[in-house]
């Protein structure tokens, strides 16, 4: 399976087509599991583990893998499930969100299937907020629900959510007669309080999409609005993800720059593609900007930097 994996970086081709690839996986039981392949650096029999006192219950132990040492955490139980009784017997899904590296245990991989993102659906309505879905589909009439690792990593090592207080001091001395606003489109509900958190403490009004799809009706919709303003007058950033349901960012980004209502908006892709992230990708579509989640002053000062460009546009 390492070597179906080893030309993953030749798939960024897909961006900007609305389409992904899934590695399609299992757990302990009959149910069909996926996750983006870009985020998978390689899938290997799992090697000898030492375990680390006082870990998370979800952390099995640390390997060491081609001469690095990442942890391995066994995602069934993170999920809620029973988890893994011998890991030696299952397999780890190395994989890189956010900057750093981990494996996954998994009971057995399945296969890679080329995708469109608008087959990819939110989760349905109705399954409460504590489950671990982003999204749902369907291969060949079987089910796969693909799961919000952002949500699980939070959870078990944690993100720092802290900005630094020169920042919030920079932005307490923004001075405008309009509150600034941004919209914001993630289908990780965890990425989306991450970035609003960080949003309300520089006192910035934000507006949440789940989807890119959902991002693009909002716009199109304010665009409509009766105003003496253009659009990217009274909106100063649209920050979005890049992999989410029915349209992606990439798409998103493309449809955005076609509408000339809207092509003046400045977006910010906020991605946790860190590993494999296509920059020309980014510049081919027309975003203006992109970082690596999450890195609260990263954002930050991302963020007060447009600030500041737009208002001394408007007062220029």
């Amino acid at each position: 399976m390492s070597g179906v994996l080893a030309n993953v970086d030749l798939r960024t081709q897909l961006a900007g087509h609305n389409r992904l690839e899934l590695l399609l996986f299992r757990l302990s039981g009959k149910q069909l599991f996926g996750i983006n392949v870009f985020k998978v650096q390689e899938v290997i029999q799992c090697p000898p583990l030492t375990s680390i006192p006082d870990a998370h219950p979800v952390v099995r132990g640390i390997a060491n893998m081609r001469g690095r040492t990442i942890t391995v955490m066994d995602l069934e139980r993170a999920i809620g499930g029973c988890g893994v009784d011998d890991p030696s017997e299952n397999f780890v899904v190395v994989t890189e969100y956010n900057q750093y590296v981990q494996g996954f245990l998994v009971g057995g991989v399945d296969r890679i299937v080329n995708m469109n993102w608008s087959e990819i659906l939110p989760p349905p309505r109705g399954i409460g907020n504590e489950n671990y879905l982003t999204a749902v589909s369907k291969v060949d009439g079987e089910l796969v629900e693909i799961l919000d690792v952002e949500k699980v990593l939070a959870e078990v090592v944690g993100w720092n959510e802290d900005v630094s207080q020169e920042f919030i001091d920079e932005a307490a001395d923004q001075d405008d007669e309009r509150k600034p606003i941004v919209l914001v489109a993630d289908d990780s509900s965890v990425a989306r309080n991450q970035i609003k958190r960080t949003l309300d403490k520089l006192g910035i009004e934000c507006v949440l999409a789940k989807d890119g799809r959902q991002a693009l009706t909002q716009l199109q919709q304010w665009a409509e609005e009766e105003n003496e303003l253009p659009l990217h007058e009274r909106l100063f950033m649209v920050i979005s993800d890049i992999e989410m349901p029915e349209m992606d960012g990439y798409t998103f980004t493309t449809e955005v720059r076609k509408d000339p209502r809207l092509d003046k908006l400045h977006i910010l892709l906020h991605t946790s593609l860190s590993g494999v992230f296509n920059k020309a990708m980014v510049e081919k579509v027309g975003a203006n900007d992109f970082i690596a989640k999450f890195q609260p002053d990263v954002l930050a000062k991302t963020v007060l930097n447009r600030l500041r460009f737009w208002q001394d546009a408007k007062t220029a």
